[in-house]
């Protein structure tokens, strides 16, 4: 039996991980391309595994060249549906499933702040790890363990960003694609022409009153995403790194 951490190039995920060697055996690491993430992902991939001491499975989508907005152009769909992004389904979810063995034990990097959430309730009910919340850490613990062990995080979250997904994410709200729009004017455009070019099945925005769809070239002026407060190391911080 094998643990499987899956490792997205965040700072939860890395925490996760380096929990998980610390107390399991026979422990694989994977991690799934995506061409849309920043590049500088790899740079922290490349600095996790010095620090795992253990070199992480890069799996890859083959059929739609990793690309999360070739995935929308070709299903036609950009929004999050009944079993979530069909770009998460697509590029990560099935090539780990082909990587991993039916009695595998699965590593998230889930944390205390969204122990609430419905999928992290599904995750228990099918044994899902979850070590950063047994260790009761936060995103912010996380952030500030990666940074006590010399390790620069990925460069999405210097640039204000809460987590490393990909640059446009269709999960992003309007604060979110405000922020997008100021930094990466460019995959702001990209993401808009493929809404236009799709029509308004796949506007991102929904008017909550009316229920009409509306889409990105509407985007007006407002509130701009931030998150780059310095990160906080609770009193479970040491907790965990005594046990890494």
């Amino acid at each position: 039996m094998r643990t499987v951490c899956h490792f997205s190039c965040g700072a939860a995920s890395a925490v996760a991980t380096k929990l998980a060697l610390a107390k399991y055996e026979n422990v694989v690491i994977v991690n799934a391309f995506v061409a849309e993430e920043d590049a500088d992902n790899r740079r922290f991939l490349a600095d996790c595994e010095r620090w795992f001491r253990q070199q992480v499975t890069v799996v890859r989508d083959t059929k739609y060249g990793a690309s999360a907005r070739e995935v929308w152009r070709r299903k036609r769909f950009i929004k999050n549906g009944a079993f979530g992004a069909a770009c998460s389904q697509h590029l990560k979810r099935e090539p780990i499933e082909d990587f991993c063995f039916p009695d595998d034990l699965h590593v998230m990097g889930f944390v205390v702040d969204e122990k609430n959430q419905d999928r992290i309730q599904r995750g228990r009910t099918v044994g899902w790890l979850m070590p950063c919340i047994d260790a009761n850490l936060t995103h912010s613990d996380c952030r500030s363990i990666i940074e006590r062990a010399g390790i620069v995080l990925p460069r999405r979250y210097a640039q204000g960003y809460g987590n490393a997904n990909c640059v446009g994410c269709c999960k992003g709200g309007e604060k979110y694609w405000r922020k997008t729009r100021q930094d990466s004017p460019a995959d702001f455009a990209e993401v808009a022409q493929i809404e236009a070019d799709i029509g308004p099945s796949a506007y991102l925005f929904r008017d909550r009153k009316t229920g009409e769809r509306w889409p990105l070239s509407r985007l007006g002026d407002g509130p701009i995403e931030q998150n780059i407060a310095a990160p906080e190391c609770s009193f479970f911080c040491a907790q965990a790194e005594e046990e890494i």
